[in-house]
């Protein structure tokens, strides 16, 4: 009796040991403590358990070798919501996040500046708000810090300066605002850091700030320690320096504000009588109106009312799908592109409402802008960022000088413009069909990084069925087989005709170049041809010499998924976008995408 006792004893114990064994380790349950406050609407977390013994082996996650430490979070694209847990700050030897392309809100939490370990952060395109932490500036071994693309507001924190191994830093497309400050590592970065924050001034966007007055901001500059006993003798000086200083300081300011007195009442007498001709024309259309979005557009409105009304045909700049686009010009030299919806078409008054519910809620830095709206009594006007390149089409075709786009760009354009169609597809809520995605819906800036424009015939996708719209749009050349069959667009008709811009990009032709018609072909059955007869030289557009022979077969490897006859057959654009990044992007890494900014490095 007595053995089986102790023999029972024994069972139990081993048992209670190797439960405890194969408890879960605290980095486990920080990460199910995070999962908590995350909406998985794919459920790509389901095999994070509390009854594993290591975190390790859970999608996404990483661990150090030696003590299982968890190491990396690399969640992108999963389309996960929540927030960003303030548990985070748990995982101290935490040195990749990357939860960037999803959905996620909230504030970024403060407890992030106790994962000293930090070497790469990717939060950008999801929907964060309140501002940077301070305590980022702690994470001493940062190199990369991607904020992009977010709601994030404030002035960005001097702290930042701190990080001396920081060599990537990307805040743009968000609503900064306030000096940047010239401090550290901060002063080596320039505009590309922080386009599209409007509000931003200082030495790294080329804009002086300015005081409520008008003047340069000049910041006194701190004495130094050897400065700060001076002798008597050089005490008297000083003060009789300063009194002078003073004294000459305060007959120009007297000056300056006679000077601006006088300007003032002047420009007060311009605006009033600006005022009255706008409140007239409001006063005989009560329906006038001009709305901004995200409060992106500084000037008052009878200033852009007028300089609306003033556009002409000498403002054109080109023609779309749905009105005439406009340059405008504003008085501080800030220039916007402006579209007018002639209100006497029919059915013109759905489409541009449709076309305020889906812009006004998207900000993407491969997105073009939609600034605000104004409603006159003869039009309705779009209001959009105006990017000085003009489009794709303009540039690979039409421009005669000696800037030609160089194989690099050419892979640059395909990266920017694949992220912008994905985030239609997989980003938005409802979901978006572009259904005219072509060369001259792609936008250049001045760094030649593409903006996807035109949304006036993009359709939400509310049935999760058949995800469809019936209206037939688009261009020639670009469209679906399906799509011109049966006018139904789709996600796939999208791909479709985004890889027939990527063969576009390969082959410097149109898509019905002339050369193809007396065939009987378009691109996609040229480019199928050729490839058949192992004739990849005759595809490659002549003036990509510096193009490499393997990026060009993934590319048009990529493009030939895209253009399949069968729909089904075809990736989504997420799954091309990663193709891009993954196989074309990391091996053969451009001049501007270094391969340790990778999302997959």
């Amino acid at each position: 009796m007595g053995l089986r006792i102790l023999a029972l004893f024994g069972l139990f114990t081993m048992t209670i040991f190797s439960k405890s064994s194969l408890s879960l380790t605290p980095d486990g349950f920080t990460l199910l403590e995070m999962r908590t406050v995350l909406n998985d609407t794919k459920n790509v977390l389901s095999n994070w358990n509390y009854s594993d013994e290591s975190p390790c082996g859970w999608t996404g996650i990483s661990c150090h070798p030696n003590d299982q430490r968890v190491q990396s979070i690399n969640l992108p694209y999963m389309q996960l919501g929540g927030i960003i847990a303030p548990s985070i700050g748990k995982l101290t030897r935490l040195q990749r996040l990357a939860l960037h392309e999803n959905s996620l809100h909230g504030v970024i939490p403060t407890e992030i500046g106790n994962c000293s370990e930090l070497r790469a952060i990717y939060l950008r395109a999801n929907y964060l708000q309140g501002g940077i932490p301070s305590d980022i500036g702690n994470l001493s071994m940062l190199t990369i810090l991607d904020l992009s693309s977010n709601s994030l507001r404030g002035a960005i924190p001097s702290s930042l300066g701190r990080l001396r191994h920081l060599r990537h830093l990307n805040l743009s497309t968000n609503f900064f605002s306030g000096e940047i400050p010239d401090v550290g590592v901060l002063s080596t970065f320039g505009n590309k850091s922080f386009i599209g924050n409007l509000d931003l001034c200082g030495q790294q966007v080329v804009k002086p700030c300015r005081t409520s007055m008008g003047f340069p901001v000049v910041l006194p500059h701190a004495e130094s320690d050897e400065a700060a006993v001076p002798t008597k003798r050089s005490s008297h000086y000083v003060r009789a320096a300063v009194i002078g200083a003073i004294s000459t300081l305060g007959f120009v300011l007297i000056v300056l504000f006679i000077f601006l007195w006088v300007w003032l009442l002047s420009k007060k007498e311009r605006a009033a009588k600006k005022y009255t001709e706008v409140k007239k024309q409001v006063y005989k259309e009560p329906s006038a109106k001009l709305i901004t979005f995200h409060g992106d557009l500084p000037y008052p409105s009878c200033e852009l009312i007028e300089k609306i009304e003033s556009l002409d045909e000498e403002d054109v700049v080109g023609a779309g799908g749905f009105g005439t686009v406009y340059r405008m010009v504003m008085n501080d030299c800030g220039t916007f592109a402006v579209k007018r919806i002639d209100r006497s078409r029919e059915g013109s008054d759905q489409v541009f409402e449709r076309e305020l519910e889906i812009l006004g809620s998207i900000k993407h830095i491969n997105l073009v802008n939609l600034r605000g709206y104004c409603r006159l009594p003869t039009a309705r006007l779009l209001i959009y960022d105006y990017l000085v390149m003009g489009s794709l089409d303009n540039f690979l075709h039409e421009r005669v000088d000696d800037r030609l786009l160089n194989w690099n760009a050419r892979l640059k354009i395909a990266l920017g413009s694949a992220r912008g169609v994905a985030y239609l597809h997989h980003d938005c809520c409802p979901k978006i069909v572009h259904r005219d995605i072509k060369s001259s819906n792609i936008l250049l800036d001045e760094n030649l990084e593409p903006r996807v424009s035109d949304f006036g015939l993009a359709k939400l996708l509310v049935d999760e069925e058949a995800h469809v719209t019936t209206v037939v749009a688009g261009t020639f050349g670009y469209l679906a087989p399906e799509y011109l069959q049966s006018g139904r667009a789709t996600e796939k008709s999208d791909v479709y005709s985004f890889g027939v811009l990527l063969l576009e990009l390969v082959t410097g032709k149109r898509p019905t170049d002339p050369s193809f018609v007396n065939r009987g072909l378009n691109v996609v059955g040229w480019m199928n041809t050729l490839l058949k007869e192992n004739r990849l030289e005759d595809i490659l557009d002549k003036r990509c010499t510096d193009a490499d022979v393997e990026t060009v077969e993934a590319i048009l490897e990529i493009a030939a998924r895209c253009t399949d006859a069968n729909p089904d057959d075809r990736p989504s654009m997420q799954q091309v976008l990663q193709y891009l990044e993954q196989e074309v992007m990391s091996p053969c890494p451009s001049d501007f995408y270094d391969e340790s900014h990778s999302d997959y490095s």
